[in-house]
């Protein structure tokens, strides 16, 4: 039976929120939250609902009943309060990261949820932080990874993930992109089970660069790299117009965005509340909800986990896949 752990983010925020709500029903899986179990309590009480945890043992089941939950207990170093952020738990927010990695990778955990994170308040607390997906690739040492969202029936993977849009530009080599590719060709194949995934490329520049007269990156960036993973047998279509690409997917498996904001507000619109993030090209699987820590509704109970219950649903699918394989 797979074990799922799980990280709430931000204590701040509705990760922890989330997590009671999660524990309100029986589960097929075991879930194991990572973070401060008085925290988790103290959550509950807020939004009135019945919970009880126990310390995480790797050597017994997880809890799978409903309103209990197994927690490896990371301390926070305050107690956190709904909607006030705290920089002195940055480090805990991080910490809880570290723990649930480690999980993974020596095998007590088969996938990890992560709850969303403040990117802003890591930062502040003096911790250079760009993102979970970036954080996770430090982690376990690998040098490139993807960011993959699934939702609204569209699958869009970014090329640069979180960077300033002045920065793409002079981020989008030809070497990166090929790696990109690769990883999202590969594990859409071995993760996902597309036998030959179809890719469609946005360029960079509106229009595609308009022939090179509106940026010549597509000419001398996107389209070399294009024609030579064709040549290795990669169904790769583009680079495209993103402006218009998203109104002819049939038969596509996955679109790639060159940055961020191009795919990002295509497939939120389609799917926000309900979509999933991956982070392809680990030696875990990692899947995350499509929101941020929205402050202003933690504790007031006002919130709905379909995010982290789809999320979930991919972990555990993508768990399956790994251990059949």
């Amino acid at each position: 039976m797979p074990r799922v752990a799980l990280t709430p983010g931000e204590p701040a925020g509705i990760g922890p929120d989330l997590t009671v709500l999660l524990a309100e029903r029986a589960r097929d899986y075991e879930l194991v939250v990572v973070g401060d179990a008085d925290m988790i309590e103290a959550r509950a009480r807020t939004l009135g609902l019945a919970l009880e945890t126990s310390a995480f043992d790797a050597d017994r089941p997880a809890e799978r009943a409903p309103h209990r939950l197994s927690v490896l207990h990371v301390p926070a170093a305050h107690p956190p309060r709904p909607g006030q952020l705290d920089a002195a738990n940055a480090p805990y927010v991080l910490e809880t990261l570290r723990q649930a990695t480690a999980g993974c990778l020596d095998g007590r955990f088969d996938a990890l949820v992560t709850g969303p994170v403040h990117k802003g308040v890591i930062n502040e607390a003096g911790i250079p932080f760009s993102g979970h997906t970036e954080f996770l690739a430090e982690l376990t040492r690998v040098p490139r990874v993807v960011m993959l969202l699934v939702g609204g029936g569209l699958r869009v993977a970014l090329a640069t993930t979180h960077l300033p849009l002045k920065d793409v530009a002079g981020a989008l080599t030809p070497a990166l992109l090929r790696e990109v590719i690769e990883i999202l060709h590969r594990d859409l194949r071995e993760k996902f089970g597309f036998a030959d995934p179809h890719i469609a490329v946005a360029g960079l520049n509106p229009h595609a660069g308009e022939g090179g007269h509106l940026g010549r990156e597509e000419i001398e960036v996107i389209a070399p790299v294009l024609e030579a993973l064709r040549a290795q047998g990669m169904r790769l279509w583009g680079p495209l117009p993103a402006d218009t690409l998203f109104n002819h997917l049939d038969g596509v498996d996955v679109v790639l965005a060159m940055y961020h904001d191009q795919g990002l507000p295509v497939l939120k619109y389609a799917s926000f509340g309900e979509g999933v993030n991956l982070t392809l090209g680990l030696p875990i699987i990692r899947t995350s909800v499509d929101h941020g820590t929205a402050l202003q509704l933690a504790g007031t109970g006002n919130i709905h986990g379909g995010s982290l219950d789809a999320a979930v649903e991919y972990a555990l699918d993508l768990a399956r896949r790994w251990s059949r394989a």
